[in-house]
């Protein structure tokens, strides 16, 4: 199974990235595919989710800015995040549970700084 993850960068206050994580070797459409997020020194922390059908889930900090989506054909995931806050930096980690399974991809550093 490999998540390859993408879309991390520089951005300023206020600004948006769009966050990809494309999937292979695993049953995508049948798995819940996750966002969590790492600051040096911290936990990692659940930042969004997406079941199979579709059902979302936001940490309270993002909800209202981030919006995660699945594209089953394409076994990719989705994070749309607008109206950045340096609070946001973090890497960025996408993750996909199955029944018997949880895999993690490699990271993407995401930098909210003016």
């Amino acid at each position: 199974v490999q998540l390859q993850a993408s879309g991390g960068g520089l951005v300023q206050p206020g600004g948006s990235l769009r966050l990809s994580c494309a999937a292979s070797g695993t049953s995508f459409s049948s798995s819940v595919m996750s966002w969590y997020r790492q600051v040096p020194g911290k936990q990692r922390e659940l930042v969004a989710f997406i079941t199979s059908f579709g059902v979302t889930n936001y940490a309270d900090s993002v909800k209202g800015r981030f919006t995660i989506a699945r594209d089953n054909a394409k076994k990719t995931v989705f994070l749309q995040m607008n109206s950045l806050k340096p609070e946001d930096t973090a890497v960025y980690y996408c993750r996909t549970e199955g029944a018997e399974y949880i895999y993690w991809g490699q990271g993407t550093q995401v930098t909210v700084s003016s």
